[in-house]
């Protein structure tokens, strides 16, 4: 009976992946005992999420030329499943990459109760990569100054933010990658739109607001549910966060759970909406800082991006991702 190894084995050989000795994936599994069937499925999908997950942040970092040669780029791990998938891809993209750059993994130890101090340099030290622990207490801080029961982002970002400034310029850092990804782009831009009255998402590189530093994001194409995927494959010593995102009366926790369950309903509605931060049409808001409405005038020519007064919008009919419409004569 065939079995994982011998698939393995069989995919190298030359005669199995020629056209006359080529077998269907179908029969593969048919020959496969139920318990190798399962193992062999789940080494396929987890292949195909490992190439995912690399060609998506691959595409970010060239689609907005955030990483460069020479570059020395200070990773922010926190602890969390986003930040130790975002150093692990990166890392990945590292070693295959035409370019040379250097990586920083660097965490704040912010005092918290119960924070497991050893988890992150044990496992750091365990990769053999450069690593810087900061030690602050911010968590005395922020509890002092923030009445409880109130969310405590702001003053912790605040705290946050400078402290790792500080360190990449301590650490000669050009770069500071965050561990934010798609979803946490949609949140933003819903979380302004909703409650701060602008059009306004996270940005995937943008200088930092003190000037010093860019700011990249290298997840921002990837999805939340891929990210625990891979969590979950790697093993990831996943330390919990008592400070900001579970706190149950966070607003940003709200749109997450409104965007999931959209998700849930309507598939493939998240994928269109972060398209939709992509295509951005001036033109057709109303911020005239923006566009020049007032210097606007008939020119004459034909253009397909003009007003079409009364017509309505056109939109494509919608599908499943990865499946194709077909419309029957």
């Amino acid at each position: 009976m065939v079995n994982s190894q011998n698939m393995r084995e069989l995919g190298s050989d030359p005669d199995f992946r020629s056209p006359e000795k080529a077998m269907s994936t179908a029969w593969i599994e048919e020959q496969i005992q139920p318990a190798g069937r399962a193992e062999f499925k789940i080494e396929r999908e987890t292949h195909k999420l490992e190439k995912r997950l690399c060609r998506l942040m691959g595409q970010a970092i060239i689609d907005f030329n955030m990483i460069e040669a020479g570059d020395k780029v200070m990773v922010c791990l926190s602890g969390g499943k986003d930040s130790y998938g975002l150093l692990d891809i990166l890392l990945k993209l590292k070693a295959r990459a035409p370019i040379h750059f250097d990586l920083v993994a660097v965490n704040l130890d912010q005092k918290q109760p119960g924070f497991p101090a050893e988890v992150l340099p044990n496992y750091l030290s365990g990769l053999g990569i450069e690593h810087h622990i900061e030690t602050q207490d911010t968590y005395s801080i922020v509890k002092a100054k923030i009445p409880e029961g109130k969310t405590t982002c702001s003053l912790c970002s605040r705290l946050r933010r400078g402290i790792l400034y500080r360190v990449a310029r301590q650490l000669g850092c050009n770069k500071i990658a965050l561990g934010h990804h798609r979803d946490d782009m949609l949140q933003t831009f819903f979380l302004n739109m909703f409650f701060g009255g602008k059009l306004k998402g996270m940005p995937p590189k943008l200088v930092s607001d003190d000037g010093g530093h860019v700011v990249i994001r290298p997840l921002a194409y990837v999805a939340e549910k891929d990210i625990i995927r891979w969590a979950e494959h790697r093993k990831f010593p996943i330390i919990p966060c008592n400070l900001c995102g579970s706190q149950e009366n966070l607003q940003r926790k709200q749109v997450g759970n409104m965007l999931r369950e959209w998700d849930k309903k309507f598939p493939g509605r998240i994928e269109t909406m972060f398209t939709a931060l992509q295509n951005v049409v001036p033109s057709h808001l109303m911020d005239h800082s923006k566009f020049d409405f007032k210097n606007v005038r008939a020119t004459g020519v034909a253009d397909e991006n003009g007003d079409k007064a009364f017509d309505e919008e056109e939109f494509p009919t919608a599908a499943l991702p990865g499946m194709q419409v077909v419309t029957l004569e």
